[in-house]
């Protein structure tokens, strides 16, 4: 395209952006062309206003499910993005000229369409076939030719300290030349690449069709493009791109996305060094760089209580400028100054400095926007409720920790004041049920305290890009929520699924929500399900009867269901729990779920569930251990007397009891209140006359079991049972612990650990 200037630049380079912003001056072009998707032209406004700090990206996504997104990230020093400021400075036009994100998220479909079919391809057989070495990358290739550590630290040094805006131009064009040389026509995106080099030429040819003089077109592209767009035919025939229906956003975006260690593949690996190039550029100061960024470690040393001082600075500049004289040149890159770093302030470690160094090289730095730019109505309603709920000092990509308070706060005047707290609970549970990876909820340290939250926030990108999918739930964080959770309602058949809903709608602060689920559950709990599942439902809705008093929500409708699903759940009980040892572990736990429900909810009818109890600890043909779990329960809640024990013992560890069935109660026996069960002299009474009157054979198989049940006794509690054997057999109650907190001689041990495989139904 004769006549038509040509800056090859690279995304988030500071010094093709500065040498960028010289050749515009002394260009004065009439007309910009930007590499950007054409259609993102809309934003150019937002993006130029003073409020928008960058790093800043666009996103792209897709209208229908599932969601496809494409980003465009900037930074301040991105050369696009200063090469709109200029534009927009100087009063000229910018165009951009890249495919539509429409067709970029179209071929993004396709690609995923056909490595969906390559699955399913017949895979040659490795042993008949020659395995082949994979072909190096053009990257590979660029490390090799460049002769330093990386290809990064080859640009760095060889185009980012350029000392004039001609050696950047030549340079990089140079660069990008070398790129297409070295890349293969075989390679994955190249079809990619030509369509979009067509797409290209043809928005030039428009601008230089239009009248406008070639000379006084600037393109803007990365280097790579340069000779692909210098030429073209009037013959040329646009092809006919696929489209899908998108929408697009302005998102602040962070340093850390930006940096190759996110998996961003135009990114660099220190997002804030560069910053400190751009800088020291803008500065006109050549050594600021290095001055800045071995002071910023120093600092950041010192901070973390870690020795660091200005001679160690000083020294590590003079080494870094000895680096780069030695490696050939002029100025101090990031790897001379990391080696500067390592020596003289870590002390030739660089663990002792790898922190400090991540921090200055890729930072924490997150963007603005002002407010309603080029956002969806979701993301509005997200920031207002950020900025109205005073969370705004949260959306940092530092986490930190957040402690809430639910119950009213009788110091303020307003009621927006008295319950802040518990209104932030309500916005960020609903984030939760969105699954928005700003928030992480964590359980109060503290036991029983309904009132109290602990959360975790830390803005990513990702949650605002969660944020954007979110959209097609709904135009407000809660009217998505309230979808979110029907979906789940509507998507399962299993019903303590369904109360997990409910509970999360009032944790949301969502009455209407938890009625929709609720009137779901009750038409589920019609049909016949498991005591496990009985116990799992109830104890969710107990767990929002709990909560529904702190969180303001009427919990009336839910307590009818409640005491449905509780009373199936005891007439249940005894029927299920004919069951093998395997299944009886997970019994017993939704027995002691149970359990907890009713001591929790004080309408519940407790008969009901201690005629379970009873049944089941009375009962000889059910599982032994549930049995005996059955009796702690009972014991626990003190309805079972001492002399009620002391039967039930004589019964279960009589002589003609199978000593199995016997071990195994009083391994369910011990499951619970464990400290109760030492302090009744009685049990052990009971325990040593039934071991004691055991056979050869019997104690055998009796000491499989009983092994068991005290496997996972503490020192302490096996101290308190010594000295209930001690009084016992008239022995000494240390002697008698020393024995049973003692490990076994391997003679011993061998035998024990035989019993544990033997088969005694053999």
């Amino acid at each position: 395209m004769s006549g038509v200037n040509f800056f090859g630049i690279r995304h988030l380079s500071p010094a093709g952006a500065f040498y960028l912003r010289k050749f515009l001056d002394n260009l004065k072009p009439e007309t910009v062309i930007i590499e950007a998707p054409s259609d993102f032209e809309d934003v150019l406004n937002d993006i130029t206003r003073a409020e928008t700090k960058p790093p800043f990206a666009i996103l792209a996504y897709t209208k229908s499910v599932p969601v496809r997104t494409i980003l465009y990230p900037f930074a301040e020093y991105s050369p696009e993005y200063q090469a709109i400021l200029w534009c927009k400075e100087n009063g000229v036009t910018v165009r951009f000229m890249d495919l539509p994100s429409e067709t970029f998220l179209a071929l993004e479909r396709t690609e995923s369409k056909d490595s969906e079919d390559e699955e399913y391809e017949d895979e040659p057989d490795e042993s008949e076939e020659e395995i082949e070495m994979p072909e190096l990358s053009v990257y590979d290739k660029l490390d090799i030719f460049s002769g330093e550590d990386s290809h990064e630290t080859f640009w760095e040094r060889t185009l980012e300290h350029c000392a004039d805006a001609e050696s950047y131009h030549e340079g990089a064009n140079l660069f990008g030349a070398k790129i297409r040389e070295f890349s293969s026509k075989d390679e994955h995106d190249f079809a990619e690449l030509q369509l979009r080099e067509i797409y290209m030429r043809k928005i030039i040819r428009e601008v230089v069709e239009s009248g406008i003089a070639a000379e006084k077109i600037a393109v803007v592209t990365g280097s790579y493009h340069v000779e692909g767009l210098k030429t073209w035919e009037k013959s040329e025939k646009l092809p006919e791109f696929p489209k899908t229906e998108c929408l697009h956003t302005l998102m602040p975006y962070s340093y850390y996305r930006l940096s190759t260690r996110s998996g961003y593949g135009a990114g660099n690996k220190a997002p804030a060094y560069y910053e400190l190039i751009w800088e020291g550029l803008n500065r006109a100061d050549s050594l600021f760089t290095a001055n800045a960024y071995l002071t910023k470690i120093a600092a950041f040393q010192r901070q973390k209580g870690n020795a660091a001082s200005s001679a160690q600075v000083i020294e590590a500049v003079r080494l870094a400028k000895s680096l780069a004289e030695l490696r050939d040149g002029g100025m101090p890159v990031l790897r001379d100054l990391r080696d500067a770093a390592q020596t003289c302030i870590g002390e030739g470690s660089f663990a002792a400095v790898s922190i400090a160094t991540a921090d200055t090289e890729i930072g924490t730095k997150i963007g603005e926007l002002p407010e309603g730019v080029s956002r969806t109505s979701i993301q509005d309603d997200f920031y207002r409720f950020l900025k109205d709920l005073k969370l705004d000092k949260y959306s940092s990509a530092t986490a930190q920790d957040l402690s809430l308070d639910l119950r009213e706060n009788r110091r303020v005047s307003s009621e927006k004041s008295a319950f802040m707290d518990l209104n932030r609970s309500f916005f960020l549970h609903k984030l939760r049920v969105l699954n928005i990876p700003f928030v992480q909820y964590r359980q109060s340290d503290q036991d029983n305290a309904t009132w109290r939250e602990e959360w975790t926030l830390v803005w990513t990108p990702e949650a605002e890009i969660t944020l954007v999918e979110s959209a097609l739930k709904g135009d407000t964080v809660e009217l998505a929520a309230a979808f979110a959770l029907k979906e789940r309602v509507e998507q399962t058949q299993n019903m303590s699924e369904v109360a997990a809903a409910i509970e999360d709608a009032f944790f949301c602060g969502m009455g209407s929500a938890a009625t929709y689920a609720a009137s779901a559950l009750q038409a589920m709990a019609v049909d016949a399900v498991s005591f496990e599942e009985l116990a799992k439902t109830a104890f969710r809705l107990s767990n929002s009867i709990t909560y529904g008093d702190i969180r303001k929500a009427d919990c009336e409708p839910i307590k009818p269901l409640l005491e449905q699903l509780y009373l199936r759940a005891c007439l249940i009980l005894p029927s299920s729990c004919v069951c093998d040892d395997e299944a009886s572990q997970s019994i017993a736990e939704v027995m002691d779920t149970l359990n907890s429900v009713e001591l929790a909810q004080d309408f519940l009818d407790t008969e009901n569930w201690l005629h379970a109890l009873w049944e089941v600890a009375g009962r000889d043909d059910l599982n032994t251990k549930l049995s005996g779990f059955a009796a702690a329960v009972l014991l626990e809640r003190n309805q079972m007397t001492n002399e009620q024990l002391k039967i039930e013992v004589s019964r279960r560890l009589s002589l003609g009891t199978p000593a199995d069935l016997g071990a195994g109660w009083f391994e369910g026996l011990t499951m619970k209140n464990r400290y109760a069960l030492i302090a009744r002299q009685s049990l052990w009474e009971s325990l040593d006359e039934y071991v004691q009157n055991l056979d050869d054979e019997e104690f055998k198989r009796a000491l499989v079991f009983l092994r068991r049940a005290f496997a996972d006794f503490s020192p302490a509690e096996k101290d308190s049972i010594a000295e209930n054997l001690g009084e016992l057999w008239g022995l000494n109650a240390a002697e008698v612990s020393e024995i049973l907190n003692s490990e076994l001689d391997s003679a011993s041990q061998e035998q024990i650990d035989a019993l544990d495989g033997f088969d005694f139904d053999f």
